[in-house]
């Protein structure tokens, strides 16, 4: 498998979900300014829409797959035993797939038109006080004590929680939500996490370099 992944992105979330599982796929960098990728490759025949995470299957007709909540459930799903995520057709796998969907439209899809500096005053307001009542909302969540967003069990909405923490670069002060902030420090520093930052760092300069020389 191929994994196309870009610096400080969600797609660090699938790289922790791969980890957990004792996947290795390829990495390959886009580099979202400049277009180009690590292996050469134009990104736009692997995903017209020029974002990441794309995946490569290994498969016959070679599947691309997109979207961090598909490629993160997809290969979770075929490890049913590793408990990343709920079996389909149960209520646990519907509310993980709530919770999924509220990361990417509450979290994610909030935190880029604040670092892309594309908002007006009233803008930024908006979008900083949608971010606040989300993290808010997951700090309560956490407020019993449990390890993770569903209990003791690490999942795939962990991982993307944990790859899409951009207040710094957003501008969004969390500091005074204490049980997330301990919770994001738990989630990094498993070996799935650090693993994923690391072969991120590695691919990231292995391309720099490459457009250097």
């Amino acid at each position: 498998m191929k994994l196309y992944i870009a610096k400080a992105t969600c797609s660090l979330a699938v790289q922790l979900v791969a980890n957990e599982l004792g996947l290795a796929p390829e990495l390959v960098h886009f580099d979202v300014l400049g277009k180009s990728t690590s292996n050469g490759l134009a990104f736009a025949d692997v995903n017209a829409l020029l974002y990441v995470p794309a995946l490569e299957l290994d498969n016959e007709s070679q599947d691309v797959l997109t979207e961090t909540v598909v490629i993160a459930s997809y290969l979770a799903d075929q490890h049913p035993g590793s408990d990343l995520i709920p079996q389909r057709g149960t209520i646990e796998r519907v509310r993980m797939d709530q919770l999924l969907t509220f990361v990417a439209t509450e979290i994610a899809q909030k935190h880029i038109p604040l670092m892309r500096k594309l908002m007006t005053p009233e803008g930024i307001a908006f979008h900083t006080n949608k971010l606040l009542s989300a993290y808010a909302a997951l700090d309560k969540r956490l407020a019993d004590g449990r390890p993770y967003l569903t209990g003791e069990q690490f999942t795939v909405a962990d991982a993307y929680v944990w790859a899409t923490m951009w207040h710094e670069r957003s501008g969004v002060k969390l500091d005074h939500l204490k049980n997330l902030m301990a919770y994001v420090a738990r989630v990094e520093a498993r070996p799935s996490a650090q693993k994923a930052l690391s072969d991120e760092a590695a691919v990231v300069a292995r391309h720099e370099e490459r457009l250097a020389a």
